[in-house]
C-alpha cells in the first residue's frame, strides 16, 4: 500500500484551473520529484496534500485513509510536514525558537534533546546560530532551519517546495545533499517539487513531469532524465 495516493486531483482558483486531474503515488522510503516550469501547478499540489488549499475534485489518501477533508494541523499530527518555498521562518524568533514551532501541537512524545542533537549533526551551522534571530541568517541557513523545523517532529512524509529558489549554486548542492542523506541514510519519504530538474532528478527514485497542471510523463528518475523531450525542455539539452 502506498504511503500517499493522489487521485484525479483538480485545484482551481476562481475560474482558473491550476491542477487538472493529477494522479500519482509515493511508497514509503522513496524520494519522488515533481518537476516542471514555474506556474505548472507544483506548489498547488503540495499545498493540497498539506491541507492548505481545498481541491475542487479528487482524493488524497495517506496510509490508506482518505484525508481530503482533514485540516492541515491534523495532517501535521499524522506525520506530514512541509518545507515551504522561501523558508517562511518567523524572522524575529531565534533559530532555536523557530525549531520549537515544529513540535507545537504534536500529540506524540518527541525526544527533544535527541532530535536536536540529530538536527545539529545534520546542520552544524544551526548549532552555531542557535541564539540568532532568523532574520540575520543567510538564505541557505534559513533553508536549513526550514528543513530542520519540519524534521524535528520526526515526520513520516516530508513535502519540499522549491528549496533551491534564490540560493547560490554551492548552497543548492548542500540542501540537495541533505535531502538525499535524509532519504538514503535515514529512510525519510520525500516528495520534492522543483524547477531545478537536474538537481532533483539526480537524487530521486522516481519523477513526474508536470506541464500546465497535468502530468505528461513519469518514470524512474533515470528514464525521465534521459528522455529527449524532457532533456530539451528542462535540462538544457
Amino acid at each position: 500500500m502506498p504511503l500517499l495516493e493522489v487521485e484525479n486531483l483538480h485545484i482551481a482558483y476562481k475560474e482558473i484551473e491550476a491542477v487538472k486531474g493529477v494522479s500519482f503515488h509515493i511508497s514509503e522510503g522513496e524520494l519522488v520529484s515533481i518537476v516542471g516550469a514555474n506556474g505548472a501547478g507544483k506548489t498547488s499540489i503540495l499545498n493540497a496534500i498539506m491541507g492548505l488549499v481545498s481541491p475542487k475534485e479528487g482524493k488524497i489518501k495517506y496510509k490508506g485513509n482518505d484525508i481530503t477533508g482533514t485540516a492541515a494541523h491534523e495532517r501535521a499530527k499524522m506525520g506530514i510536514r512541509i518545507v515551504p518555498e522561501k523558508a517562511r521562518l518567523f524572522p524575529q524568533l531565534t533559530v532555536w525558537e523557530n525549531l520549537m514551532t515544529g513540535i507545537y501541537g504534536i500529540k506524540k512524545q518527541v525526544p527533544l534533546q535527541e532530535r536536536l542533537d540529530w538536527i545539529y549533526e545534520l546542520f552544524p551551522i544551526l548549532k552555531e546560530r542557535e541564539k540568532q534571530a532568523a532574520v540575520t541568517l543567510s538564505g541557505g541557513e534559513q533553508q536549513q532551519v526550514a528543513i530542520a523545523r519540519a524534521l524535528i517532529s520526526d515526520p513520516d512524509l516530508l513535502l519540499v517546495d522549491e528549496i533551491s529558489m534564490g540560493l547560490m549554486p554551492i548552497l543548492v548542492d548542500r540542501v540537495f545533499e541533505v535531502l538525499q542523506e535524509l532519504n538514503r541514510k535515514h529512510g525519510k519519504t520525500v516528495l520534492l517539487v522543483e524547477q531545478n530538474a537536474l538537481a532533483s532528478l539526480e537524487i530521486s527514485t522516481r519523477a513526474y513531469v508536470l506541464e500546465t497542471g497535468e502530468i505528461t510523463f513519469s518514470g524512474t528518475a533515470e528514464e525521465v532524465a534521459s528522455d529527449p523531450r524532457i532533456h530539451e525542455a528542462y535540462l538544457g539539452g
